[in-house]
């Protein structure tokens, strides 16, 4: 398998990267994670504003831009011999000296590598746990893709390797926040419910494609401050990330749901999959 490091593509055997990075040392890092169809990044414009919008943040020197990534990629896919893959693009602070953490960094590590994925099929439920572990709170004013994940990991951890279960965090105040690695969605009488972006969730590209979908559907969509008894009323729930696309609850702390038989989880599906290998960005919905 090949990756490629600062637009170079090496061996993944081969790859290195200082232990002076700082993304190493501090956790000052980035990364996107996207899924291609048939040769095609969906919603790969969305990810990148993100990501650039991100890098300000974190003072990191680096802009990108559609073709250039695009151009990455695509050498990836032809050296690999894949068409449907899991992309993961990395963006390290770069080399840095101990200590100093206020100077900008101008000489990031850039790293994409990917890992081939089937075709696109059915949709795949899950069931949903709650976390005895808070989300914790972001480290700045929005939660950002850092390298920062201990809080996600001893997540993961904690509901064990089960593919078919997704936890769900609380935040310290017990409001519902979102899944280890996806964000939380319900239906109620023809309205779409989503945590806030202040409980300290992520701002999912998945997350933000479903909420236009929604929009577009003539659905109301309500994003606030909700604690967990509210899913008991709810039609239909389901969690969503850019790799496992929409996932549907089947139950969630022994309520039961309709899973992957709910009427907008289907028809959201549906939509979804018409755009996987169309758009560049949700606004072109």
């Amino acid at each position: 398998m090949y990756i490629c490091i600062n637009g170079q593509l090496v061996k993944k055997e081969e790859a290195v990267i200082s232990p002076f990075d700082h993304g190493f040392l501090y956790g000052i890092g980035l990364f996107e994670t996207f899924r291609v169809y048939e040769g095609h990044p969906f919603l790969l414009d969305d990810h990148i504003r993100r990501l650039n919008e991100s890098l300000q943040t974190l003072g990191i020197a680096k802009t990108f831009i559609r073709d250039e990534v695009n151009d990455w990629l695509q050498r990836l896919l032809i050296k690999n011999n894949i068409s449907n893959a899991n992309v993961r693009l990395n963006v390290s602070a770069g080399i840095g000296e101990v200590g100093d953490l206020t100077s900008p960094y101008l000489e990031p590590n850039v790293i994409m590598f990917m890992k081939p994925l089937p075709k696109a099929g059915v949709m795949v439920e899950k069931r949903a746990v709650l976390l005895e572990l808070n989300r914790n709170t972001p480290e700045g004013e929005w939660r950002l893709k850092s390298h920062h994940y201990m809080n996600n990991i001893l997540a993961k951890k904690e509901i064990g390797s089960d593919p078919n279960v997704e936890g769900i965090f609380l935040t310290k105040d017990g409001f519902l926040a979102e899944g280890v690695v996806s964000n939380l969605f319900w239906i109620k009488e023809n309205t779409l419910y989503t945590p806030s972006l202040q409980t300290g969730i992520l701002n999912g590209i998945t997350r933000q494609f479903i909420i236009k979908l929604a929009e577009r559907n003539s659905i109301t969509v309500e994003e606030g401050f909700f604690k967990p008894n509210v899913l008991e009323e709810a039609e239909e729930v389901f969690v969503t990330n850019s790799i496992q696309e929409i996932v549907p609850i089947s139950t969630f702390e022994d309520v039961d749901f309709p899973g992957n038989k709910g009427k907008w989880v289907q028809e959201f599906h549906k939509q979804y999959r018409y755009y996987t290998q169309q758009i560049w960005t949700r606004t072109e919905v």
